[in-house]
């Protein structure tokens, strides 16, 4: 798997010491991951460690420290607390997927995690909740986990799709993860990533009606809202459509 993951077209590899390793496995798994972080290229490369409350968070922490990944992902943050203490020169991403941790995002965004990312499967079985197909039953967590990412400049990702045959499902999930205002998606599955990638970047549409939006702008700079196509459109659609201009450009510097 860590060979593989060098081949794929993702923007980032999140090399994995928590749920995928059995107990007994975690010192060979632990060492393995950090031996290999240096060797995907232009990627981000992030290391989820196991939880605080682990056994094994504190050599866990002590080699991916020493490793120097892009940043690690520490599994059921729930609260500013838990980023303290794993906070080194190495950024740190918050798994959030409790019940406490959604309550205490925004705490948790404003203490220094660089990243939200959405671990729904947990908070589902925390919840005591089943999956629903529209997940429904999650849109609060989702929306909350959003706003408070949001409120102190954070990335913040969406969580998995577990039907890895179902293609048509996945891509439905990942239009309603950016329609909630996601960064992307975290992924399972090697054949998830085309359709993750195609639908989170701007399409062709979006990206001229931005250009046109902005070129209204600079034509009437006096005017705080214009009309464009029958639409009223403010100066913050003009923040936003320049906002996905730049995305459009970072994607296609990296292709």
């Amino acid at each position: 798997m860590l060979e593989k993951a060098r081949t794929l077209s993702c923007d980032v590899v999140v090399l994995d010491l928590e749920d995928s390793v059995a107990p007994e496995a975690k010192d060979t798994a632990r060492a393995a991951v950090c031996g290999a972080v240096k060797q995907y290229g232009g990627r981000e490369v992030v290391v989820r460690i196991n939880p605080l409350a682990s056994p094994h968070s504190r050599c866990d922490l002590d080699a991916v420290h020493a490793a120097a990944p892009d940043a690690i992902l520490l599994s059921k943050v729930e609260s500013a607390a838990d980023i303290a203490a794993v906070k080194t020169s190495v950024p740190v991403w918050a798994m959030i997927e409790t019940p406490l941790g959604i309550l205490n995002a925004a705490a948790i965004a404003a203490g220094g995690a660089e990243c939200l990312a959405m671990g729904t499967n947990d908070l589902l079985k925390a919840m005591r909740a089943q999956p629903l197909p529209d997940r429904r039953n999650l849109w609060a967590a989702l929306s909350q986990t959003v706003i408070s990412a949001r409120a102190h400049g954070r990335c913040v990702i969406d969580g998995t799709y577990n039907e890895i045959g179902d293609a048509t499902g996945f891509a439905e999930s990942c239009v309603q993860g950016r329609a909630f205002g996601f960064d992307g998606k975290t992924l399972i599955h090697p054949g998830q990533i085309e359709a993750c990638n195609r639908i989170f970047a701007p399409s062709a549409d979006e990206i001229a009606q931005a250009r046109r939006i902005i070129e209204a702008f600079a034509q009437n700079p006096q005017l705080g809202a214009i009309a464009l196509d029958g639409h009223m459109v403010e100066r913050l659609h003009a923040e936003e459509a320049a906002h996905l201009l730049a995305l459009a450009a970072a994607i296609e510097s990296r292709l």
